[in-house]
């Protein structure tokens, strides 16, 4: 992650599909392609600046230039002030119609360099059929996120303050390993409350968060294939699509903890 905007060249080198001029052959004509690269010019034009950008690996090599792709952008105020945790803007698309033409809210916590992604129940995310002046749906969804970026920092306050016990981290980590490990696989939940820095080692429901999500997001956990009886160590997701669902689900776990802990906070969010 990028402390300052990558220039159009870092982002051509990155992800190329971020500059493709045309979709995939397969999609239909009825498709409204718009270059992502139109996108970002006009979110840059907003006051948010593209901080990071990664795209898809492809197994069909016709797909390569087209695929999934997300860049993450960060407010002129928060590069200019940095703070401990910044509301970042998502834009996902592809050209192969894989992924539509999105914008979502994030959360960046610079301690662990973690991306962490706002649940839809918390968040709407806004689909782009529009460029220009006529019903520009990214100048919208845009100035929803930039309003709601005080709200969303209150959010990590409120998570911060509320302090868990050591059976609550467990029932945290427990309700979490679906969102990452399929049934037939069994790890220790215990293993997911690993810190890997002194400053996660508070017991707040926000850095709990933050340290499940690193333990699910990169891996080496180890664990049993109760179906083959063979032990495996989880890899790194580096799928964009898994990386959010997985982000996703964390944070509506942790809005729900915060409820039940703290439902007089959560009434007057």
């Amino acid at each position: 992650m990028s402390k300052m905007p990558l220039t159009d060249e870092q982002l051509k080198h990155q992800a190329p599909a971020l500059f493709t001029e045309q979709p995939h052959y397969d999609v239909s004509d009825k498709y409204h392609f718009i270059p992502t690269i139109d996108v970002v010019n006009e979110i840059k034009a907003n006051n948010w600046y593209p901080v990071s950008v990664s795209e898809a690996n492809v197994r069909d090599i016709d797909k390569e230039g087209y695929q999934q792709h997300l860049v993450r952008f960060r407010h002129f105020d928060d590069l200019l002030h940095p703070q401990d945790n910044a509301v970042e803007l998502l834009l996902f698309n592809s050209h192969d119609r894989s992924k539509s033409f999105s914008i979502s809210a994030g959360i960046y916590r610079f301690v662990c360099s973690n991306g962490l992604v706002i649940a839809d129940s918390v968040f709407e995310t806004y689909k782009i059929k529009h460029l220009g002046e006529r019903e520009n749906d990214v100048a919208t969804a845009v100035a929803n996120i930039t309003a709601i970026k005080p709200k969303l920092l209150d959010k990590i306050n409120t998570l911060s303050s509320i302090e868990l016990t050591q059976l609550e981290k467990e029932s945290f980590a427990r309700s979490s390993i679906p969102l990452r490990f399929d049934k037939h696989l069994q790890v220790n939940h215990t293993d997911l409350l690993t810190p890997h820095r002194d400053e996660d080692t508070s017991n707040d429901l926000y850095t709990v968060l933050n340290v499940i999500q690193e333990n699910l997001l990169r891996g080496n956990i180890s664990g049993v294939n109760k179906i083959t009886n063979r032990r495996f160590t989880s890899k790194e997701i580096t799928s964009i699509s898994k990386d959010v669902d997985v982000n996703q689900g964390l944070w509506d776990i942790a809005e729900k903890i915060s409820s039940i802990k703290e439902p007089a906070l959560a009434l007057a969010a």
